[in-house]
């Protein structure tokens, strides 16, 4: 069977896009996705997202990581699918859509290749050792680094992940370095199990932990610096939850196609 795709990137944080508000897509194979988000035997990607009705919601975002497993909230993916969804004519300006994680309201620009997505409140950051340990719709731990532009994030990305206490389950490592207003971040990802070129709720999750860091309170826009782009997150903290979280960026159509699946 043949099926449409469409391939967007979100600061090089990259995903295939298929319309499956028909069903034509009907629960995939772990090894069907892993195929298509191969680089080399597939589409190449991030993750893989469905774009399916569900009633009360402008439409419902199924992701699915590029190791096949369905995957917690993706931020980058999530601020591609509004754009995908302003391309298909689902909408026009702002949004109401589910997640894995729950409901996200989003606004995109009138080109359609900026985008604003809410983030779920988070009220517990913990730490662990010298880094913080938190949930902003994907578990994230977080570490101040310098001379980040030539660590070897993959190595030590890849120990943290999969270190007794994270391995069952999974945590997506980030490392920080203060630059100006803001943070360089890079990424390693558990379901890519590799480094990325950039990952929404992660730095997402960078932001509130150096607020808390920091002690910042307040209204608080972080400037996000990633090896695909520049990204922003805003938020509130009173001290006790951060809330109105939003992360913002561009998201873009690279290319689309047709490609056969289930042979």
């Amino acid at each position: 069977m043949n099926i449409k795709f469409y391939k967007y990137q979100g600061a090089g944080n990259d995903f295939i896009l298929i319309d499956n508000r028909e069903g034509i897509v009907n629960q995939p194979t772990k090894e069907e996705v892993a195929k298509l988000c191969d680089r080399r035997f597939g589409i190449g990607g991030d993750g893989l997202m469905l774009l399916e009705n569900l009633e009360g919601y402008d439409f419902k975002m199924v992701y699915y990581n590029a190791d096949g497993n369905e995957g917690s909230m993706c931020g980058n993916g999530g601020r591609c699918i509004v754009a995908f969804a302003k391309h298909l004519g689902i909408i026009y300006d702002t949004t109401k859509f589910l997640a894995t994680d729950g409901p996200h309201h989003a606004k995109i620009s009138e080109e359609g290749t900026w985008v604003s997505l809410q983030m779920i409140d988070v009220a517990d950051i913990s730490k662990d050792g010298d880094a913080y340990v938190l949930d902003t719709g994907s578990p994230h731990y977080v570490k101040i680094a310098t001379d980040l532009a030539i660590k070897d994030v993959y190595n030590e990305g890849y120990a943290i992940r999969n270190n007794a206490t994270y391995k069952a389950k999974g945590i997506n490592v980030n490392f920080a370095e203060k630059t100006g207003e803001g943070y360089f971040v890079r990424t390693f990802e558990r379901g890519v199990e590799n480094e990325t070129y950039a990952c929404g709720t992660g730095v997402t999750a960078v932001a509130l932990a150096m607020a808390k860091h920091n002690r910042q309170f307040g209204t608080i826009s972080t400037p996000i610096k990633v090896l695909g782009g520049n990204l922003n997150i805003r938020f509130d903290n009173d001290g006790e939850k951060f809330s109105n979280i939003f992360l913002e960026g561009p998201a873009e159509l690279v290319f689309d196609g047709e490609i056969e699946v289930g042979a």
